[in-house]
């Protein structure tokens, strides 16, 4: 080809390629789009089609969240019978009666000191095995899998198979202790031991979410920059401090955050394993709110102590949020 057809050809794909280069220049600078002769963008619509693809979400999340939480804030200022649905206005009275109800404020500190064991457990077990899972080939992939497992399973089946290790005598905890000389420790029936155990098989049980999100998380790092770390001759330890870390900080809080909701609405495992005792060692306040709603038909009461649990769940994800903000304006 000669100079001049590709000089011929050049100008050719230039100016062909000019109009696709004003159009993304006009869109970084702002510029609005030429409209046409009803004076409309082509790229504009009806304004009823965006509230149309929004009106499904919009009715359910009003109807099936929305609505309920105004109503559960409405009836915490009311005592109601549940039998003839009809109700009267104390105000603050609920609540002040849960303040001096020793009953629900060891129910509080339980579901706190839960709540405080489960989401450091949960960060720092699914870093831990996301790092050590972080690699190709089969033996990798069965592991994730076999470390998943256990996230799919009902509470009913877990506290099944944890019933049946953790009893007395017969347990398998108990027959391993016996193996070794040991004495039984009966953990589901001591008070000091009943809700670390309960936190351990919940531990059991949710621990794949958790390594899977940072797993995820952690396979979205360029290499670039451990190849980069490792032509300085940065340790294991540098890498993961400057490299992994700041990289997977945005997901760790997530977690977290993601943890602290969960297990301050811990029920299941707690009511099957060990129905709240022994001496209310292991009641929760979501079990105080079933308790109330169902046991004793308080619906008034029962709404107030929801309250206060969806106070603590806003305090726990702003603590979060805040640690997450502190944590930005230092680096």
């Amino acid at each position: 080809m000669s100079a001049t057809a590709a000089i011929a050809a050049t100008d050719s794909a230039v100016g062909a390629a000019r109009p696709v280069t004003d159009a993304a220049a006009d869109v970084i600078s702002g510029a609005k789009p030429p409209r046409g002769a009803l004076g409309r963008s082509a790229m504009d619509g009806p304004a009823w089609v965006g509230w149309a693809f929004i009106a499904p979400f919009a009715l359910c999340y009003l109807g099936l969240l929305a609505a309920p939480v105004l109503e559960g804030f409405w009836l915490s200022f009311n005592a109601v019978d549940l039998l003839t649905g009809k109700g009267q206005f104390v105000g603050l009275a609920n609540f002040l009666d849960l303040v001096r109800d020793e009953v629900f404020l060891r129910c509080a500190r339980n579901t706190i000191f839960f709540a405080a064991i489960c989401t450091p457990a949960f960060v720092g077990l699914g870093l831990a095995l996301a790092l050590v899972l972080n690699r190709p080939g089969r033996t990798g992939a069965w592991l994730r899998g076999t470390f998943f497992a256990s996230n799919v399973l009902s509470v009913t089946v877990v506290t099944l198979i944890w019933r049946l290790v953790l009893l007395p005598d017969r347990g398998l905890l108990s027959q391993s202790l016996a193996a070794f000389g040991l004495p039984d420790l009966a953990p589901l029936s001591n008070e000091s031991l009943a809700l670390p155990f309960i936190a351990l098989v919940t531990l059991w049980w949710g621990i794949g979410l958790p390594m899977m999100l940072i797993l995820a998380a952690l396979q979205q790092i360029p290499p670039d920059l451990y190849e980069a770390a490792a032509l300085d001759n940065a340790s294991r330890w540098r890498s993961f401090r400057f490299i992994t870390l700041p990289a997977l900080r945005r997901t760790l809080i997530m977690v977290a955050i993601i943890q602290v909701i969960g297990q301050l609405q811990v029920f299941g495992q707690a009511q099957l394993l060990t129905n709240g005792g022994p001496n209310n060692s292991t009641r929760t306040l979501v079990m105080f709110i079933y308790e109330a709603l169902f046991d004793q038909w308080a619906l008034g009461y029962s709404a107030a102590a929801a309250q206060i649990l969806f106070v603590l769940m806003v305090l726990g994800v702003s603590f979060q949020r805040w640690a997450e903000r502190r944590e930005g304006a230092q680096t």
